[in-house]
């Protein structure tokens, strides 16, 4: 797999730990030998706003944006955001979802017109969904800080990239004082599909 692309998507809202999520798959590739470049795009990330990663690697990576239809992995930390940015997933691409619904700004009032049945929606595309509830496995081991940690268990058993890799290098982005619960919590989302 060493010569073939491998375009990764992170959406979620602002506070939920997309960038730091996208710099550890990052640096995860870069250690496993790969070409890699990325790129973060913030809304209003600081008020809940839209936040994205995109993540490229393979053997020689020219651009760090992923085309639309090109992602082989959307990992979604909220479903809405797994349906705003499912556009850039392929036709046999694989999304990795946070089972979390999330108010945007202004919507907070109107409750209802946050949209029913995205996971619905979505299974309509006939793509692979891996839906997980995230808090609650980030809860069990520890923080609720921790969903992205989980939900790239979930992603790490897929991607070319050594396990032992992806251990050592959540290691060494976390702080010493919570690297069990994360590394827990990677090997609880490893263990969710």
């Amino acid at each position: 797999m060493q010569n073939e692309m491998v375009n990764l998507l992170f959406s979620g809202v602002g506070g939920q730990g997309i960038i730091l999520a996208g710099k550890i798959v990052a640096k995860c590739a870069l250690e496993a030998g790969f070409d890699v470049k990325s790129n973060e795009l913030h809304g209003m990330a600081q008020r809940g706003g839209s936040v994205i990663n995109h993540i490229r690697f393979g053997k020689k990576v020219y651009s760090p944006m992923i085309p639309l239809g090109e992602a082989d992995f959307l990992v979604a930390m909220e479903e809405l955001e797994a349906l705003r940015y499912i556009k850039y997933l392929k036709r046999n691409g694989h999304v990795i979802m946070n089972k979390k619904n999330i108010l945007p700004a202004g919507l907070e009032e109107n409750a209802s017109s946050y949209p029913k049945e995205i996971s619905n929606t979505l299974k309509k595309l006939n793509i692979k969904i891996s839906s997980l509830d995230a808090e609650k496995i980030a809860l069990e081991a520890g923080s609720v800080k921790i969903e992205n940690i989980v939900l790239l268990g979930s992603l790490s058993n897929n991607p070319p990239i050594p396990l032992n890799i992806c251990e050592e290098t959540i290691k060494t982005s976390v702080p010493e004082k919570t690297i069990k619960m994360n590394l827990l919590a990677f090997e609880k989302g490893r263990s969710s599909n």
